[in-house]
């Protein structure tokens, strides 16, 4: 039981280890960034700027098939 306590122990210590070695950034920075992005795209997201023709909305009303 002891072994098994410390080989967790040990699992836990590497985990933390791995984070504290994640290069991070402030959210400041972060923000600014998703901002530019999506300022960048913006002209290809069509729920700001709509769909060129209804064929391409997949959000359009399906039509009811008739039985001839």
């Amino acid at each position: 039981m002891v072994v098994s306590n410390i080989q967790q122990q040990r699992a836990i210590t590497e985990q933390l280890r791995r984070e504290a070695a994640i290069k991070r950034i402030p959210v400041s920075e972060a923000v600014a960034d998703i901002v530019k992005y999506i300022q960048e795209h913006e002209q290809d997201d069509c729920l700001v700027v709509g769909f060129s023709n209804q064929r391409v909305n997949p959000f359009r009303e399906k039509s009811s098939c008739t039985v001839v």
